[in-house]
């Protein structure tokens, strides 16, 4: 504020220095980053799609990719930048997490996980694993920040209740993910029809799931256009800073919409078992009791063709007849070679084996 001995010429010096500093934060180009992850298959890349307007037929994710959009703020002011990646194959190549999570980009992170509400006795087990991974990488880069840069330290210590106030509901009893979460349930069109119990068990422990990790969640299907208009608008909040909408669904025969602090473990009710069942079943937290009332509805499919995936040649989802065709022949050949070699191995005197 100009002082009463101050010139005219003064006054006029600080006019202008004051209104390049408000300029210059109007025109700071605004990062973020936003990592997909979630079950093969379930509708991931159809939902990136939508949410960068781009009309394009999705196609198969190949490992890890990545892409990007802009926002403008406000009108003559540069573009904000959200950095989106998309790990494919489910929990097959959980080992490239570690690719998108860097020091560089952590502060301004956020998770979204697509669950593939027609497939429930795969969803536990790719929440669980994908999280764990995720969490695990979240952790490890900042702690490396802490190392590096001590000014990180303070913030770091703080990051966990970056979305929890004071009066988050049940605050002292989760286990909030260290940064800010959006859980996804896809194909709602086909999840609709299932049984009213199977739904009202998928749907109870979606909502304990996102609640126990601070998180937000949002049922939707890419058959629907007004689904899909709330589920950009929490992507669009996590990846450019947008008033993410106060609407919230909690009806378990509706298309479920819970922001992140408007759930609680009160509304949620205790996990869908009477309770002489949940005397028998040896739970060590309250998240291991759900799984353990979930999976006796939902078995867990085996994890062996998750191995085999591993393998992106073995994956169906890339295959390609001609190329798969001379694969097998090499395959053979390798394989006849191997047995030929063997046998030439086993009739060698062994005075003439190489040493």
């Amino acid at each position: 504020m100009p002082k009463a001995s101050d010139s005219l010429w003064e006054i006029a010096v600080a006019e202008v220095q004051s209104r390049e500093t408000e300029g210059s934060r109007e025109t700071e180009v605004g990062e973020r980053a936003v990592f997909f992850m979630g079950n093969k298959s379930g509708g991931k890349t159809s939902i990136i799609l939508r949410c960068l307007d781009r009309d394009e037929a999705p196609k198969p994710t190949l490992a890890l990719e990545y892409t990007f959009g802009r926002r403008a703020r406000g009108h003559n002011t540069p573009k904000d930048i959200a950095h989106f990646w998309e790990l494919g194959g489910g929990t097959s190549l959980s080992d490239l997490i570690q690719i998108p999570i860097t020091t560089d980009n952590v502060r301004s992170l956020s998770v979204v996980v697509v669950l593939d509400l027609s497939k429930p006795s795969d969803l536990w087990l790719t929440m669980e694993k994908l999280l764990q991974v995720t969490g695990a990488q979240v952790d490890k880069v900042f702690t490396e920040l802490v190392k590096s840069d001590t000014k990180a330290n303070k913030e770091t210590r703080q990051r966990g209740a970056r979305t929890l106030p004071k009066d988050y509901p049940d605050r002292e009893l989760i286990d909030p993910f260290p940064v800010p979460l959006l859980i996804i349930g896809s194909k709602f069109d086909i999840f609709q029809d299932f049984d009213s119990e199977k739904r009202k068990v998928i749907c109870k422990t979606l909502r304990f799931i996102a609640h126990y990790h601070g998180a937000s969640l949002v049922f939707t299907s890419s058959k629907t256009e007004s689904l899909m208009s709330k589920t950009r608008s929490l992507i669009n909040h996590l990846a450019f800073g947008t008033e993410r909408g106060k609407s919230v669904s909690l009806d378990q025969n509706k298309p479920l919409l819970i922001p992140a602090g408007m759930d609680s473990l009160g509304q949620i009710g205790s996990p869908p078992a009477s309770d002489a069942d949940i005397g028998k079943l040896q739970a060590k937290t309250p998240l291991d009791l759900w799984k353990k009332v979930y999976e006796r509805l939902f078995p867990p499919q085996s994890t062996s063709t998750l191995k085999d995936i591993k393998d992106p040649a073995k994956d169906p989802q890339y295959s390609e007849p001609e190329i798969d065709a001379m694969r097998a022949q090499k395959d053979q050949e390798l394989e006849q070679y191997k047995r030929n070699a063997s046998k030439s191995w086993k009739g060698m005197d062994l005075d003439s084996r190489p040493s």
